[in-house]
């Protein structure tokens, strides 16, 4: 499996822990915080991507969906009010995230249809083809190794079924992007430490995102791995892409 630059990305430089190990402690320690921050951070706007995203999969009306690094459920709960499938399956692998998940969900009523499991991109614990659909949002660039997870989602997903991500990219514009640039360095991370307690967090966070392939770079790497029909769109000026497959 080919190693990218943001797989060695960690958010602590002096742990022991490997990623996986510490993207999961991280989450822990700040989801507390987790959706105060995403609205605050991104004017409330992330709710309009995430919405954008999760209808990409209506054309092919998913009963049977997975939501990975699904953290506080936002993409499973909108899933199910958009598209209504008949169950939904979210993992990620920081439990304080999935607690505050389960919450929301239970408030929903929805506890017969959103299932949240303490689980792995690399290892996802189901059958080969049992997926209508899957989506990540903000969740492929911690994944410890991108291709290893990619393929898992691609064995798990149903052929015909299509894969969704949404991540932050990079703006094409040269003043927006020093404008980004200036936001995530200096704002993202003092509100971090403010908000969350966390500077190291939400430092880690745009280091990553710096680094991740995005674009053409993206969905040449779906392609790789095995997925057809591969797409992608820019969103808000290019602060967000969305990223579409098919198995």
């Amino acid at each position: 499996m080919t190693q990218f630059a943001h797989d060695k990305v960690v958010p602590y430089q002096d742990s022991k822990l490997n990623k996986k190990q510490q993207v999961a402690e991280m989450f822990n320690s700040i989801a507390f915080r987790y959706d105060f921050l995403n609205r605050f951070l991104t004017a409330g706007i992330d709710v309009h991507w995430r919405k954008k995203a999760i209808l990409l999969l209506k054309d092919i009306q998913p009963q049977m969906m997975l939501d990975v690094a699904t953290g506080t459920a936002d993409v499973a709960l909108l899933s199910y009010q958009l598209l209504h499938p008949k169950k939904i399956v979210g993992i990620d692998i920081s439990e304080g995230m999935l607690q505050l998940g389960r919450q929301k969900v239970a408030k929903a009523g929805l506890e017969q249809v959103i299932e949240l499991v303490n689980g792995d991109s690399e290892t996802i614990n189901y059958s080969n083809d049992t997926f209508d659909a899957i989506t990540v949002a903000f969740g492929v660039r911690n994944f410890e190794n991108l291709e290893k997870g990619l393929a898992e989602m691609l064995r798990v997903l149903k052929p015909g079924g299509k894969l969704v991500v949404l991540e932050f990219s990079r703006p094409k514009n040269i003043v927006f992007r020093a404008m980004c640039s200036f936001y995530e360095n200096a704002i993202v991370p003092f509100a971090g430490k403010w908000f969350a307690r966390n500077k190291n967090a939400y430092a880690y966070l745009n280091r990553s995102a710096k680094v991740f392939p995005e674009r053409k770079q993206l969905t040449d790497i779906l392609q790789s791995v095995g997925y057809t029909n591969t797409y992608y769109k820019p969103l808000s000026l290019g602060i967000c892409c969305m990223y579409s497959a098919v198995k």
